[in-house]
C-alpha cells in the first residue's frame, strides 16, 4: 500500500456573517463539498455555530456567530443537518429560522406530540417499542405509526443516556481527553480514538510516522472485521436463520479473541495513543495472527456461501428496507448503508494520516437497490477487502510508532475516519495542550434518520431486520 504523501487531512476555515449563512453553505455544496456535520459551542459569552463540508482529504469549516442566538436553517438545503440543528437547539438554545417544527432531540418532553410527526387517517394507530428492550442493548424508543402491520412513519427517540462526554472533556490535557472519545462507544472505540488522536496531532503540528500509521490502520481493520461479522450474524438472526447466526457469531468471537491476543483487549481499548502507538508486535505474534486470519477467512467464505444459497433467506432480504440513491444522498447517509445505495463514498480513500493508498476505492455491490440484501452484500465484499488488507499489514513486525513535529499548529483541527458504520468526524480545539472543544459525530449519528426513512412502507415485523441491516450504535449518539 502507498501510505500517501500528505500526513493530515487539510482544514480550511471561513468566518461567515449570520445573514450570509445559507448562501455560504450553498456555495460549499456547489463547490463540491459534502455536508459531514454541524455543531455549536461557546466562545467566551457568545455562541458559535459551525458546519463542516468534506471534499476529498480537505474539510471546509464554516463558522458564524448567530445574531441573538438565531440564524437561517439549512435543513431545506441539507436535510441531513436536521439532527445537528435539533441538538444545537436543545443543548445551546440556538434557534433556526425555517426549521419548523423544531422538535426536541436530546431534551425529552413528556408530551409525545412535541417530538413526533402527526399521522392521521382511518385505521391509523401507534405502536411504542422501548426504551427498555428485551435484548442487551442501549435504551432507545421507537414510535411506529401504522395501519394494520404497514408502517406509515417511524419517530425514533434516543439520548436516554446522554453523558455529556464532549463537555466533560473540556479542560483536559489532550492525552487525557482520549478516554472520553474512546468511551463514546465500545464497538467503535478504535475509530473514535483514531479520529481524536489524528485531530489532536494535526492541532499541535505532529506528523505520524509510517509505523504509527500502519499500526492504527491495522487496529481500524481489526475493528471493522469483528463488527462486520457481528452484523452478518445479526441479519441472519433477523430472518430466523439460526445456522448463519451461530456461524457468524462464532467467527466474531474468534476475531475478538484475536483482538485480545494482539492488543490485550477484546474491543481494542487502550490500543491508541496521542503521538505514539500502544501496539508492539513481534515476528512470532504477527505470524500467529496471519495464520489465524487465514483460517478465519476460509471459514467466513464457507459460511457466507450457506447464506447465498439459502433461497428462503434471500427471499426475506430483497426489497425490504429500501434506501435508494437519491434518498441516501439527501439524508447524508454514510458507510455500508450509503454504499448499498450506490454512493461511492468511503473515507478510507481520503485518509492520508493512515495507511490506505490513493488506489483505495469504495466497495459497492453490483445491485445497489439499497435494501437489506444490498447492505448485507456490502459487508460481505468489505470482509474480503479487510482480510486482504490485514494480510498485507501483517507482513512485518510492529515496532513502536511515534509522531514528530513537522507541521504548523492549527487552531481548529478536524479528522475524518471510516468506522464500521460510516464516517466518524472529530473536531478539536485546544489552548496550551488543553482541550477547549471536542465534537464527535459518528456514522451512527449520520445514519439514524436514514434508518427511520427506510422503515416506512414496510411491515412492522420487518423492522428488526431493517434495524439489524443498519446495525447502528445508540451509545455514540448519546455521547
Amino acid at each position: 500500500m502507498n501510505p500517501g504523501a500528505s500526513p493530515h487531512q487539510a482544514v480550511e476555515r471561513e468566518d461567515v456573517a449570520p445573514s450570509a449563512w445559507r448562501d455560504a453553505c450553498t456555495g460549499a455544496i456547489a463547490g463540491g463539498g459534502r455536508f459531514c456535520g454541524a455543531f455549536a459551542d461557546r466562545s467566551g459569552s457568545r455562541r458559535r455555530w459551525h458546519a463542516l463540508f468534506a471534499d476529498g482529504p480537505t474539510t471546509l469549516v464554516l463558522t458564524t456567530f448567530p445574531a441573538e442566538d438565531e440564524l437561517p436553517s439549512i435543513v431545506g438545503l441539507i436535510p441531513g443537518a436536521q439532527w445537528d440543528e435539533r441538538e444545537a437547539h436543545d443543548l445551546y438554545g440556538l434557534r433556526f429560522d425555517g426549521h419548523e417544527p423544531l422538535h426536541p432531540l436530546v431534551a425529552h418532553s413528556a408530551d409525545t406530540s412535541s417530538w413526533t410527526i402527526p399521522v392521521g387517517g382511518d385505521g391509523v394507530h401507534q405502536v411504542a417499542v422501548g426504551p427498555v428492550h428485551a435484548g442487551v442493548i442501549e435504551s432507545g424508543h421507537f414510535r411506529f405509526h401504522v395501519v394494520g402491520e404497514r408502517i406509515l412513519h417511524l419517530d425514533p427517540r434516543l439520548f436516554y443516556k446522554h453523558r455529556g462526554l464532549q463537555r466533560a472533556a473540556e479542560g483536559q490535557e489532550l492525552a487525557d481527553g482520549l478516554v472520553f472519545a474512546q468511551r463514546a462507544c465500545g464497538a467503535c472505540a478504535v475509530a473514535n480514538s483514531v479520529a481524536y488522536v489524528l485531530a489532536c496531532e494535526s492541532a499541535i503540528g505532529l506528523v505520524p510516522s509510517r509505523e504509527l500509521r500502519r499500526a492504527r490502520t491495522l487496529l481500524l481493520e481489526l475493528e471493522r472485521l469483528y463488527n462486520h461479522l457481528n452484523d452478518v450474524a445479526a441479519v441472519c438472526a433477523g430472518v430466523g436463520f439460526a445456522a448463519g447466526n451461530m456461524a457468524f457469531a462464532a467467527l466474531k468471537e474468534r476475531a475478538m479473541r484475536l483482538n485480545e491476543d494482539l492488543s490485550g483487549h477484546r474491543f481494542l481499548f487502550g490500543s491508541v495513543k496521542v503521538g505514539a502507538s500502544a501496539l508492539a508486535l513481534s515476528t512470532s505474534a504477527v505470524d500467529r495472527a496471519r495464520g489465524e486470519l487465514r483460517e478465519l477467512r476460509h471459514d467466513t467464505a464457507r459460511a457466507w456461501r450457506e447464506i447465498q444459497f439459502s433461497a428462503s433467506v434471500q427471499a426475506r432480504l430483497e426489497g425490504v428496507g429500501l434506501l435508494v440513491h437519491d434518498d441516501a444522498v439527501r439524508l447524508g447517509a454514510v458507510g455500508p448503508a450509503a454504499r448499498a445505495a450506490g454512493m461511492r463514498i468511503d473515507t478510507r480513500a481520503a485518509s492520508p494520516g493512515l495507511w490506505y493508498g490513493s488506489s483505495f476505492s469504495a466497495a459497492v455491490p453490483p445491485g445497489t437497490q439499497g435494501d437489506v440484501a444490498a447492505r448485507l452484500e456490502v459487508r460481505a465484499l468489505e470482509l474480503i477487502e479487510v482480510f486482504a488488507m490485514l494480510e498485507e499489514l501483517l507482513c512485518d513486525p510492529f515496532p513502536p510508532g511515534v509522531a514528530s513535529l513537522g507541521n504548523a499548529p492549527m487552531a481548529l483541527a478536524v479528522a475524518r475516519v471510516e468506522s464500521p458504520r460510516g464516517e466518524t468526524v472529530c473536531a478539536v480545539e485546544h489552548d496550551m495542550f488543553r482541550l477547549e472543544r471536542l465534537h464527535l459525530r459518528t456514522g451512527s449519528y449520520a445514519n439514524w434518520p436514514a434508518l427511520a426513512f427506510a422503515t416506512a412502507e414496510n411491515l412492522l415485523p420487518d423492522f428488526p431486520l431493517i434495524n439489524k441491516s443498519f446495525e447502528l450504535c445508540y451509545a455514540c449518539v448519546d455521547r
